[in-house]
């Protein structure tokens, strides 16, 4: 016996999101699903309008080409963005190979990275659709929610990297939103589990409702709390995991890329905390020999600076 759980979920959408204006909206949404599950969700949730969707990667194909895997970040995001500027397309929704996280491209085929994603979405919630209750984050993603927390009252709360602490918070505190650095975010009033399409749909009702582009949608956010910046390395390293556990804590750091440490965390993996607000974090991979080093910072010039300092922390 066959199941098919597509009605049951495209009438959940309806009861979440009026998909009408974004239909009749006139814009041009060029839509990556990456080969995978995503594939024919947002021509048949969008289409009938004047708003064009235009698919690539939309054919199911394991091998993944043009992409080392079905991940929303770049390089895999690169053929999107390409096809972004190419057709002139006012935005780029991006779904992984399961469709649970989401990536983003602005109008200018420039990669929206997921922190900004994250905060973009609380702020359409807070602001747009005048919703409040808790944000859950994860530690690898961006102090931008904190500062939205404050400025609406709302409360967040910081969980492990994984969407198995950020599920059990949000359930706990009824939160309004929940995600992580990856890519994947959950909404309340859904199910507690990341899901890509959705948080897509969000992005483009909120161009809709505030009639901006992506990139506009930025500098408005940006001129509520601030411009942010991040990257992140990922490198391999010899030997075991304990010894560079015990480097980092014997560094204690007095300053990390010309900023001052101002508090550690250690939840999970490595946190300082920055002077302007920013954070360098060093997590350890559970399954491979990789430390990963992240950083979101309110100065663009010392993101690199950060990362470099990152790794000379624990010794690479």
């Amino acid at each position: 016996m066959r199941f098919d759980p597509a009605p049951a979920y495209i009438e959940q959408l309806h009861s979440l999101i009026d998909l009408k204006p974004i239909k009749d909206a006139g814009l041009k949404v060029m839509v990556d699903p990456m080969w995978g599950n995503g594939a024919g969700w947002f021509p048949h949730l969008l289409g009938g309008g004047t708003t064009q969707i235009l698919e690539i990667h939309n054919q199911r194909n394991p091998i993944f080409p043009e992409m080392s895997r079905p991940e929303p970040i770049p390089p895999n995001v690169d053929a999107g963005l390409a096809a972004t500027r190419e057709h002139s397309a006012d935005v780029l929704i991006i779904t992984d190979g399961d469709a649970d996280r989401v990536g983003v491209g602005d109008e200018n085929g420039e990669f929206i990275d997921q922190l900004r994603v994250y905060a973009l979405l609380a702020y359409y919630l807070l602001e747009v659709r005048g919703e409040r209750g808790p944000i859950v984050k994860t530690l690898s993603t961006t102090n931008m929610l904190n500062k939205l927390g404050k400025l609406y009252n709302v409360p967040v709360y910081d969980v492990g990297v994984g969407f198995k602490y950020v599920a059990p918070k949000m359930l706990e505190t009824h939160a309004m939103i929940g995600g992580e650095e990856s890519g994947g975010y959950a909404f309340h009033g859904h199910v507690p589990e990341r899901d890509g399409i959705l948080a897509g749909l969000y992005m483009l009702d909120m161009m809709i409702r505030l009639h901006k582009k992506p990139s506009e949608l930025l500098d408005l956010l940006f001129g509520k709390i601030g411009a942010h910046y991040y990257d992140r390395i990922d490198t391999r390293f010899e030997g075991d995991r304990q010894s560079r556990e015990k480097m980092i804590l014997n560094v204690s750091p007095k300053t990390i890329g010309g900023l001052a440490v101002t508090g550690l965390e250690t939840t999970d993996g490595f946190k300082f905390s920055l002077e302007d607000g920013g954070w360098l974090l060093i997590r350890f991979s559970g399954t491979e020999p990789i430390i990963r080093v992240y950083t979101e910072t309110t100065h663009r010039e010392r993101v690199q600076d950060i990362l470099r300092d990152g790794l000379r922390i624990v010794g690479l």
